[in-house]
């Protein structure tokens, strides 16, 4: 019985010619080849491979596996808990403290049709929003949250934005008030009491801004200061980010330095700015004369080392901030809203603060050197920190919401490694490529070849069959094939 098979499979064998074979490797080679070329597409567009996700998702319940989204049980520990609301908390979506004025600066930018940097607010929707401030104010010059849509989005000017937040400064201060005396009413007047409240802190802050980008730097820090001083629990604003930009771009480091003992605190949250900005402030203390060469020889100072330990402590917070101060990656329009550890918020840091590192001398320099450092401390996989909670997972999606990723390329951290099968389609594609030219040019020789191998590959196959006969009476095996 069973040599009548082995005999079937030799004749079957031997009936192959080249062509097949030619065929045959050929097309296993173009169907690899598209698989690959979609599963690198579907990788770079949705950071994941599309078999992996596809089996994660589908084929695992089927075989019993357990849903990775599925609720928790009641086992879970306290300090899964814990992590799980903090991954939540960092990936919450702020307004950029420094956003910029989206009609002033549209007005002095060229665009590339379809790719609008940062400040990607379509025509429609901006004019939308403008026509119905309009009409807020021709029912009510009051309305201080109309003169703030125009002086964000209509204004094409700096000093035309000023003016029309001066307008709306001077509604908002009326409504403030009125809302201030009837706050105690009832939930619905607290309610706008604190909406007031929220637009005034808005229309100041901004204003505090306008003096700044006219040059005015020390009008806008007393503007900040007072704001901070009359209003200091909004901390939502983020007013000192404002504060501590202004600063240094007066070069009054020690004032920095007394801001930053304020708010870089352990029990506040972080930021770019505030890491950073502590970080500048330790290097510019011995990055004149910092020397890697010579730091090798002797070793880092007491002073070296705070620099090098503050400038790990930002790369942790925010890994992707170097590469745009170092400009080894190029800089769009800074967003309006960024992910705190996330590529929008290194953008957003960048673009305003690369002035400043410039400024101080030789702290790019010693950056550089050091940086890269940072992930020789941190445990990898990032399933705990060092200095901060470990890095959220959510960060690319977010910022791939945030940003233009038409002409941005979003940094990822930690850098992903090709998915096992794109890597096993690309030596699969590879190697039926390279047998299918060569039966393409040794026809005869890779015949002899395929054939030996699947006489190789059925050996076993057949020295069972024989063994399995050989022991077997046959009337119990002829019977067992009837079956």
């Amino acid at each position: 019985m069973f040599s009548k098979v082995a005999l079937l499979i030799s004749m079957f064998l031997n009936t192959l010619t080249p062509k097949f074979y030619v065929a045959l490797t050929g097309t296993s080679s173009l169907i690899s080849g598209l698989i690959l070329i979609f599963e690198w597409w579907y990788f770079r567009k949705y950071g994941t491979s599309f078999i992996e996700q596809v089996s994660v998702s589908h084929l695992r319940p089927l075989l019993g596996g357990v849903d990775s989204s599925s609720p928790s049980n009641s086992n879970t520990s306290n300090g899964e808990a814990d992590s799980n609301r903090q991954s939540v908390s960092e990936c919450k979506v702020w307004r950029n403290p420094l956003n910029l004025f989206r009609g002033a600066v549209e007005e002095q930018t060229v665009y590339i049709p379809g790719k609008r940097g940062g400040l990607n607010l379509s025509d429609d929707v901006r004019r939308c929003w403008c026509l119905i401030a309009f009409l807020s104010l021709l029912s009510s010059r009051s309305c201080a949250t109309a003169y703030i849509l125009l002086a964000e989005e209509e204004a094409t000017t700096i000093m035309e934005a000023e003016r029309l937040f001066k307008q709306a400064l001077k509604a908002g201060e009326g409504c403030y008030r009125r809302s201030q005396q009837l706050q105690h009413h009832g939930t619905q007047y607290e309610a706008q009491h604190r909406r007031d409240t929220n637009v005034l802190v808005y229309i100041k802050r901004r204003l505090a801004m306008c003096s700044r980008k006219l040059g005015r730097t020390r009008e806008a820090v007393k503007m900040m200061r007072d704001l901070m001083k009359e209003f200091p629990l909004l901390s939502m604003f983020n007013i000192h980010e404002n504060l501590l930009e202004s600063l240094l771009e007066l070069q009054n480091y020690a004032d920095v330095q007394a801001v930053l003992a304020k708010y870089d605190d352990i029990s506040l949250p972080k930021s770019a700015t505030i890491c950073y900005t502590a970080a500048l402030l330790k290097a510019r203390a011995v990055s004149d004369k910092f020397s890697p060469e010579a730091a090798s020889r002797r070793g880092l100072s007491t002073a070296e080392m705070n620099a090098v330990e503050a400038i790990h402590r930002a790369v942790e917070f925010n890994p992707h901030v170097p590469k745009y101060l170092l400009e080894m990656k190029s800089l769009i329009l800074p967003p309006e809203h960024i992910l705190k550890r996330g590529d929008s918020e290194a953008i957003a840091y960048a673009f305003f603060h690369l002035q400043h590192w410039k400024r101080v001398e030789g702290a790019l320099n010693l950056l550089h050197c050091t940086w890269e450092g940072t992930f020789r401390m941190i445990p990898y996989p990032l399933e705990k920190g060092h200095l901060f909670y470990p890095y959220p997972i959510c960060t690319e999606t977010a910022d791939r919401e945030l940003l233009p990723t038409v002409f941005h390329e979003v940094s990822v951290y930690p850098k992903k490694e090709l998915p096992f099968f794109i890597l096993f389609t690309a030596g699969l594609c590879s190697f039926t490529a390279m047998l299918a030219l060569l039966t393409h040019q040794f026809p005869e020789l890779m015949g002899v070849f395929a054939k030996a191998f699947l006489s190789t590959l059925f050996a076993p196959l057949n020295f069972i069959m024989e063994k399995v006969e050989s022991i077997l009476p046959s009337s119990l095996w002829h019977q067992l094939t009837r079956m």
